[in-house]
């Protein structure tokens, strides 16, 4: 059984200690794929090295809208420069955050066309962080079409779910599966599509139940997948099969 963690922030100081044996204990859990995203300019440069480093390690690059204040113009220039060198296998993360009240959504808007037609003139997916502006954002995929991507710990509505699917976005499923208390997202990974999912740890964030209070890890994915697996009712070894399938086709991992 292989698994693809589509979001995790490996190349952040909370690693710097032990990142080796954490790779180690990942592969050994199964996930044999790990997606990278960027989240300013300052991090690109030592994510890029530890993606060319590590086998199975898969670069994305983005300016994260809530480290706005962080991102300059140039940085948009840098992103399409650094896509054409090193060739990552999306933009991201990028997005709306309407969660954080202090970010101007104007900027925000501004910062995420710009990248969203960087993605679309280098025909790359893009992996999308949302919050409370699940409407906003796919009307600007609509006007700003791209080659599909992730919506990042998807927790929108079932009409939102289906429009995503529409524009061929998978939806992504992390650690808040395995808490019992999670009762919407859990209602909704029930519902939905398999062939519309993947799965996803968010590490260092996000911790899973058993891990809870804990820095979150890819090695603990197969948490996910056995949390999606038994809310669904359907056997482990499919649900992984599925979600594997889905990932590698929409972020273009070629491999299966």
């Amino acid at each position: 059984m292989e698994l693809v963690d589509t979001h995790c922030h490996l190349d952040i100081e909370a690693f710097d200690d032990d990142r080796d044996q954490v790779l180690r204990r990942t592969r050994a859990s199964g996930v044999t794929r790990m997606v990278v995203p960027g989240v300013n300019a300052g991090r690109w440069s030592g994510l890029l090295q530890l993606c060319a480093r590590e086998a199975g390690v898969y670069p994305a690059l983005g300016l994260h809208p809530v480290y706005l204040g962080q991102h300059r113009l140039q940085d948009v220039e840098r992103l399409a420069a650094l896509i054409e060198q090193h060739g990552p296998v999306a933009v991201g993360e990028i997005g709306l955050d309407y969660f954080v009240p202090d970010l101007d959504r104007g900027q925000q808007q501004a910062l995420f066309e710009a990248q969203l037609i960087v993605a679309r003139d280098a025909g790359l997916p893009v992996i999308l962080h949302v919050r409370k502006a699940h409407d906003q954002v796919l009307a600007t995929l609509r006007r700003i079409q791209v080659k599909g991507g992730t919506a990042h710990a998807f927790n929108g509505s079932m009409q939102q779910a289906r429009q995503y699917q529409d524009l061929g976005f998978m939806l992504g499923f992390g650690g808040m599966l395995t808490y019992a208390r999670s009762r919407r997202i859990r209602a909704l990974a029930a519902q939905l599509p398999l062939d519309a999912m993947v799965l996803e740890t968010d590490a260092p964030d996000m911790a899973v139940a058993a891990h809870h209070g804990q820095r979150n890890s890819p090695e603990y994915l197969p948490d996910c997948l056995q949390a999606l697996a038994d809310i669904r009712a359907e056997d482990p070894e499919q649900v992984a099969r599925q979600t594997t399938a889905n990932a590698c086709s929409v972020l273009g991992l070629g491999c299966v």
